[in-house]
């Protein structure tokens, strides 16, 4: 049948099919168009568009609707069913919780110790041992009283941490490590504020002292730094006046105890007594008159904490016991029987032991000419004897009724070359003043503390100066 076409025809078709083959390798298809854009077009966040609902290559019946135009409006989502990919919003839902510690505490109960508790723990004493050896340093567990807490934090039988807090101040961690328990002690710092309470004595000294505020801490700090120049068994009368200055201990803006005096006044009898607190360059710290004179003395007026005053020094006593006349040359403190019983000065024991109607007593030798004898002890300190050295208020011995006496209490003689003074008016020297090197440092402390006191000021964070 093509043989019949004329040869113009067969011309005329060729060149037709030539054109049109031309063209259609010219034009690229419209599925070519549509898998172009996806792949350049499709941002990250696109599978997780709430219309990614097509799939990367688009069916037949669908290959109409996908235009360029509409990609771009409306990506298709991937096909892939691999894990997708994570972005800031999956990360952070992935975050692991954080690991819970199931720590238990135990209290220490009366009588407890670290054997008992960790028994309680279900701990061995190898663990005991090891706790031990990691401490043996610092002591930390050494002492435990009732009411304090120890928490463990125990996984498989194995102690892996242990908390003890000594007080609000300090605490102690112990870790298991590889090489064994690491301890750690962590000790906060309170803030210290000034405190001024002021009162006139009326009936007693604890009694009106306690209603002006000053707590039985702070009474006894008080005795013991003026205690020196005053009596205060004796020599209080109405109408005393007496002001003091001492610090607050503060912890999260929570009082949690007191601190030390920082200055003192007292009005006793119409005569004025002042002291204040100064630590020297070498941090050791004592109390001085504003002029930078010791206040403690070279001995205490009073060697007991005793009741009253049995007998005072009389040459002409009658004696209780014996029932004749017989000097008193010393000073009997009615106490009972145990009170300790301190040096009254620094020295060294020249005599231990039984002396006639004395008892058990012991002389000490202060110095080169004063001696002091302390007389019907009950017993002496454990690790004292002939020739030992001690220091004023150390305990030497227990008050009692050993030889000729009628009831417990701690006969005290003073003497000064040999010769009986009565030790409740004899002058005592004063032991060393304000050195120079440190004059002018306490004089400018001296100031503002009295400053303070007498202006009043209190509140004050001592430690931001």
């Amino acid at each position: 049948m093509i043989h019949s076409l004329p040869k113009v025809h067969l011309a005329a078709a060729s060149i037709c099919t030539l054109i049109l083959g031309t063209t259609l390798l010219l034009l690229p298809s419209e599925e070519v168009e549509a898998t172009r854009s996806t792949i350049t077009l499709i941002p990250a966040k696109a599978k997780t568009s709430q219309n990614a609902q097509a799939s990367l290559t688009p069916s037949q019946n669908d290959t109409a609707e996908y235009t360029e135009s509409n990609l771009l409006d409306q990506p298709p989502n991937l096909t892939d069913t691999s894990t997708p990919e994570l972005t800031s919003t999956n990360v952070e839902e992935a975050t692991l919780p954080p690991i819970v510690e199931n720590w238990i505490d135990y209290d220490v109960r009366s009588g407890d110790n670290l054997t008992s508790i960790f028994k309680r723990a279900g701990l061995s004493a190898r663990d005991v041992y090891q706790i031990s050896q990691a401490t043996s340093e610092n002591q930390v567990l050494s002492r435990l009283y009732p009411g304090q807490t120890l928490s463990f934090l125990i996984q498989e039988g194995e102690l892996q941490k242990l908390r003890f807090a000594q007080d609000r101040l300090n605490s102690v961690e112990i870790v298991r490590t590889e090489a064994g328990y690491d301890t750690q002690i962590v000790s906060r710092t309170p803030d210290i504020k000034t405190h001024i309470v002021s009162g006139t004595i009326n009936s007693s000294l604890f009694v009106d002292a306690a209603r002006a505020g000053l707590s039985d801490n702070m009474i006894m700090q008080m005795a013991q730094i003026l205690g020196w120049d005053i009596d205060f068994a004796l020599d209080i009368r109405e109408h005393d006046r007496f002001r003091v200055l001492y610090e607050e201990k503060y912890l999260d803006d929570e009082k949690i105890g007191e601190g030390d005096i920082l200055a003192v006044e007292f009005v006793n009898q119409g005569e004025t007594f002042a002291a204040v607190r100064y630590t020297d360059s070498n941090g050791n710290s004592n109390y001085f008159t504003p002029g930078g004179h010791s206040m403690r003395k070279a001995f205490l007026r009073s060697p007991v904490d005793f009741r009253r005053i049995s007998s005072g020094f009389n040459p002409s006593r009658l004696h209780p016991v014996l029932g004749t006349k017989r000097p008193h040359r010393g000073v009997d403190y009615a106490a009972a029987t145990g009170t300790p019983i301190k040096a009254s000065g620094d020295g060294k024991i020249i005599w231990r032991g039984t002396k006639g109607g004395y008892g058990r007593a012991i002389i000490i030798q202060h110095g080169g000419n004063i001696t002091t004898l302390y007389g019907h002890m009950s017993g002496y300190k454990s690790g004292l004897s002939t020739g030992s050295r001690v220091k004023q208020g150390q305990t030497i011995g227990y008050v009692g009724m050993s030889g000729l006496a009628s009831g417990p209490h701690l006969h005290y003689e003073f003497r000064v070359n040999g010769v009986h003074k009565n030790p409740m008016t004899v002058k005592l020297p004063h032991a060393e003043p304000v050195p120079k090197s440190e004059q002018a440092a306490f004089k400018q402390q001296a100031s503002r503390l009295m400053a303070m006191l007498d202006g009043g000021t209190t509140g004050i964070a001592l430690n931001d100066n």
